[in-house]
């Protein structure tokens, strides 16, 4: 009984989820402990600042600009999360968002200089440890699934003038785009300027350095289009 109760209400989220046969009573209990703590977090966040929907808070989440930041429903944010929203725009978590531990979204860090925004849609699951910028926007696709240590950089700091220090030469933003339905290899970096179409599959420790068209399998340091997917 206590199996299908869980199951229930883990249905709620994803209706074609099913339970491991393997996984007893013990694993389960620790589950709803942890998921029950992560619910009381995410409902101090909720009720204090009129928040909708359903969060889940791991342990040492913080944000920044919280009144800018949008979530849908059952978002998951685990372990030591920091999701920071300096920017022109809304940062966007869409519905079923889950963002792995010790990751870290930051919309701009400088106060002279905000971003623009960082959206990821609904059913995005990254990995641990993502750096996910979003000086010159950033845009994540429904349905991406991502492995740990992504990084997004919509942003290039100027470097042309010798006479000058390069930390005072400003920046260029073009924003990034990544479709839906993607699979991210682990520890894939992408740079400012790229669109990744639809439906791609990318190599891990791929450097993407400029943009990919749509059904594509990609790979490499620059990265490069392997094969199409028919």
């Amino acid at each position: 009984m206590f199996r299908k109760i869980i199951l229930f209400f883990i249905k709620q989220k994803n209706p074609n989820f099913s339970l491991d046969d393997s996984i007893g009573a013990g694993v389960l209990l620790s589950l709803v402990s942890t998921k029950m703590w992560a619910f009381i977090r995410g409902l101090k966040i909720m009720l204090a600042f009129k928040k909708p929907g359903l969060l889940f808070l791991g342990k040492g989440v913080r944000f920044f600009n919280l009144h800018n930041i949008s979530f849908g429903k059952w978002v998951q944010l685990d372990d030591f999360v920091f999701v920071s929203a300096l920017g022109k725009h809304k940062l966007v978590l869409g519905n079923n968002v889950k963002i792995g531990a010790f990751s870290r979204i930051v919309t701009a860090t400088s106060f002279n200089h905000v971003g623009e925004f960082v959206k990821i849609g609904n059913n995005v699951g990254i990995g641990e440890f993502a750096y996910l910028g979003g000086g010159g926007g950033l845009t994540i696709g429904d349905d991406c699934i991502v492995g740990q240590y992504l990084s997004c950089h919509p942003e290039n700091h100027n470097f042309t003038n010798t006479n000058e220090l390069i930390r005072l030469q400003g920046v260029t933003r073009k924003g990034i785009v990544i479709g839906k339905n993607c699979w991210i290899g682990a520890k894939v970096t992408v740079l400012d300027g790229v669109t990744v179409g639809d439906n791609c599959v990318i190599a891990a420790g791929a450097v993407i350095t400029k943009s990919m068209p749509a059904n594509s399998v990609i790979g490499g340091v620059p990265a490069r289009v392997l094969k199409s997917i028919a």
